[in-house]
């Protein structure tokens, strides 16, 4: 069953807001921006405004699920694309590459303002994707040897995780994301190699 497409007006209308708000980010703190502020930048009225978010909040909640919806339409499209030897380096770089392409999205909510919405959203998913990775390691491994418990490798991999992309993109990303999917891809396997820590790559 397919899903029902949403209008490209209003689509249109959305990024208009989301990149107002990503702009003033750029300019004055969170809690100054208000849905005046937000209409003018994007030039549409309020009422507009008001047919697609109840407030700020809630516009804060839409964005954050949108965000995570996209990372889970590019893990989906990679497992159905990838064979499974190549589709965990695939998922590291096409993450890597999406959050470039929309880098002044990531940059204002994760790198500068931090905003523990987006933050806190992201570091979710990146946890579900090593539990599952470690999940299948597990079953489809002969040894259960782990020095360090499975939660706090989890806790690890992830802050570590998402700590390297903050600092990508505070730095404006110096590295291709091709190049950091590949020293982030060693530096996990090392982790696994000498810690037994839960790998990402």
């Amino acid at each position: 069953m397919s899903t029902p497409r949403t209008d490209p007006r209003v689509l249109r209308t959305r990024q208009l807001i989301r990149d107002a708000f990503i702009d003033l980010l750029q300019e004055i703190e969170l809690e100054k921006i208000t849905v005046n502020r937000i209409t003018e930048r994007a030039t549409i009225n309020r009422v507009t405004f008001y047919l697609h978010y109840r407030d700020i909040p809630e516009m804060l909640e839409k964005m954050a699920d949108d965000m995570i919806n996209e990372i889970h339409a590019i893990l989906n499209d990679v497992r159905n694309e990838s064979r499974s030897i190549d589709r965990d380096w695939s998922i590291l770089v096409k993450m890597l590459e999406h959050i470039a392409e929309n880098s002044k999205f990531y940059k204002v909510l994760l790198a500068s303002q931090r905003i523990p919405l987006f933050t806190d959203r992201l570091m979710n998913l990146i946890v579900d994707i090593i539990t599952i990775r470690s999940e299948n390691r597990d079953n489809s491994s002969s040894t259960s040897a782990v020095i360090v418990p499975k939660d706090i490798a989890i806790w690890y991999g992830s802050s570590a995780f998402i700590g390297t992309i903050v600092c990508w993109l505070r730095n404006d990303m110096p590295y291709t994301p091709q190049f950091l999917a590949k020293q982030l891809s060693l530096l996990f396997r090392l982790h696994q190699n000498t810690n037994q820590l839960i790998e990402l790559e």
